[in-house]
């Protein structure tokens, strides 16, 4: 018989933190990458835009990338394929349906890629490309058409839960499919990947149906306009909204580009089920009364320019919020975002709005398992291997022990982080040697703008800028006319012109002192400037601000 090279899992996002989801699996030296997500950056990252996985080690394989399996349509999910196609333009992408729209929608904003290979697969689908057989089993999430994947390899059966929960009266219907988990089990996992973002929460998650009498009870009881912010890709939560606002007499719009994107094409796939003629198009909310509209929208993470941050400062064009209306935060909050959504609450309500969120009632539920959940996940598997995955350290480890609990030898419970991998060889299971992995930081077009940039912003932000021209004429050896001195962030230069002339005096007496014939050394004159304003902000301010000299030489 011919032998297999040992399967290796590479994790290169998503292990250790929550977001930025990516892993490959290697099989017969072909590699196929699971999920490619994005995170999204806190007030640590100044100016930008999206965090992606750093898949620099892939690139050392660019022949052998075949595929990408996605597991669902959430942007920690698939956000970051658009830039991982700009390098691996000719990869097959699989999904379920949903999931391949959501992807169809996010590369129309990169035209480059109108011709990526997208491929639709089905619950109960076995995938065949290359060496890869891929069994689709259907999860429930807080989106639809959620699956895991389960890799049969040469050395073994690796099941990828992917996000799910164990909801047993899901809002379409569909079940995470135990029977399939449980046949799988009978014939053997040797390695589990499986979903820990709530594994430190005792218990069993909700089923999202409690979430739907709590948000029409508010909207009944409202007299002015409701607002409902959610994530642009909560397909089941928003279905709730719409039956709310149907039963109650109320108009939806849909306010928010990706908002309007995802809940059409899920319309345009049976997975929203709502009147359209009812919908309203925003230009045209003047028309009626406020009692008789229901905005959903996007921002509930406070997101800057999101649709309910421009309403919770007054700048939203077609929107305003006022005495009597209500405003319905109906997600979760995202650890690191805790000062962007206050500051959200806090506008809603100085505007006169009542604002309703999960602290106060039960307008969300996770779409993520529980402890319990996991426990009977685990029962009903049986695997031989776990390494918990999509979680931050202290949910890895609390996964590690309900696997422990579970029957798994804690000596094939491997908690993992970005830049590990795992060998599998033989339905046995080690640790291999880890790979180049962390974070890259986009900025409009610029990709990884690295470490040192952020510093930069970061001081620049809290310390100001200070910049200093001077003119020297190096033939002669002179200074020519005097300094001049501007500074932006440091101090109110309208309200105290002292400490500017102050600086101004620094660096001349600096220039006419220790500087004093070096004026040919332009680098000399820029060290001395630094110098005299570096000791001059720290004496007078205790600031240390962005020095920049300008030495003109004439």
């Amino acid at each position: 018989m011919p032998t297999h090279p040992p399967v290796v899992i590479t994790f290169l996002g998503g292990v250790g933190e929550i977001g930025r989801n990516m892993a490959t699996i290697e099989v017969d030296d072909r590699l196929a990458v699971i999920d490619v997500g994005v995170t999204f950056p806190t007030d640590d990252h100044p100016g930008v835009d999206l965090i992606l996985p750093d898949w620099a080690w892939l690139r050392q394989r660019t022949d052998a990338v075949d595929a990408v399996f996605l597991t669902h349509g959430h942007m920690d999910h698939i956000g970051a394929l658009p830039y991982f196609l700009d390098e691996f333009p000719n990869v097959a992408i699989y999904g379920t349906r949903l999931t391949i729209a959501f992807v169809e929608a996010l590369l129309e904003e990169h035209p480059q890629h109108a011709q990526a290979d997208l491929r639709e697969m089905r619950p109960g689908d076995l995938v065949h490309h290359g060496p890869f057989r891929v069994e689709v089993i259907p999860t429930t999430h807080s989106i639809p058409n959620s699956a895991a994947l389960a890799f049969r390899t040469p050395h073994g059966l690796v099941l990828h839960s992917g996000d799910f929960k164990l909801d047993q009266t899901p809002i379409d219907g569909r079940v995470t499919d135990l029977a399939q988990l449980s046949r799988l089990g009978d014939e053997g996992v040797t390695l589990l990947l499986a979903d820990s973002t709530n594994a430190d929460h005792p218990g069993h998650v909700p089923t999202e149906r409690l979430v739907g009498p709590t948000i029409r009870d508010a909207i009944a009881a409202a007299d002015g306009l409701v607002v409902v912010a959610s994530f642009a890709s909560h397909v089941h939560r928003v279905q709730q909204v719409l039956d709310a606002a149907a039963e109650l007499g109320r108009r939806p719009v849909f306010v928010g580009r990706s908002m309007v994107r995802n809940m059409h094409l899920a319309a345009e796939l049976g997975e929203l089920v709502y009147d359209t003629h009812l919908e309203l198009d925003l230009d045209d909310v003047g028309e009626y009364d406020r009692s008789e509209l229901v905005v959903i929208c996007t921002g509930s993470q406070g997101e800057p320019y999101s649709a309910l941050s421009l309403m919770a400062s007054g700048d939203h064009k077609q929107i305003s919020v006022g005495d009597g209306d209500l405003v319905i935060l109906a997600s979760s909050l995202i650890p690191g975002n805790e000062r962007a959504v206050f500051r959200s609450i806090n506008g809603l309500v100085r505007r006169g709005a009542r604002v309703v969120h999960q602290g106060i009632a039960q307008v969300h539920v996770s779409g993520h398992a529980a402890r319990d959940d996991l426990m009977l996940y685990h029962n009903v598997l049986q695997p031989r291997s776990v390494v918990p995955v999509h979680g931050e350290y202290r949910h890895l480890v609390a996964h590690r022990d309900v696997a422990i609990a579970t029957g798994c030898d804690p000596d094939n419970v491997l908690v993992c982080e970005d830049g590990d991998t795992v060998i599998v060889s033989n339905h046995t299971v080690r640790r291999g040697d880890p790979v180049t992995s962390g974070q890259v930081l986009l900025d409009g077009l610029l990709l990884d703008v690295g470490p040192t940039v952020l510093r930069d912003r970061r001081r620049l932000g809290e310390e100001g800028i200070c910049i200093c021209l001077v003119t020297i004429d190096p033939h002669r050896g002179t200074l020519v006319g005097e300094p001049t001195v501007i500074q932006r962030g440091v101090i109110d230069d309208e309200a105290d012109t002292s400490l500017i002339d102050g600086a101004h005096k620094s660096v001349l007496a600096e220039l006419a002192g220790p500087a004093a014939g070096k004026y040919h050394d332009v680098q000399a004159i820029q060290r001395h400037v630094v110098q005299a304003l570096a000791t001059y902000w720290r004496a007078q301010t205790g600031r240390r601000p962005v020095t920049m000299p300008l030495v003109v030489e004439i």
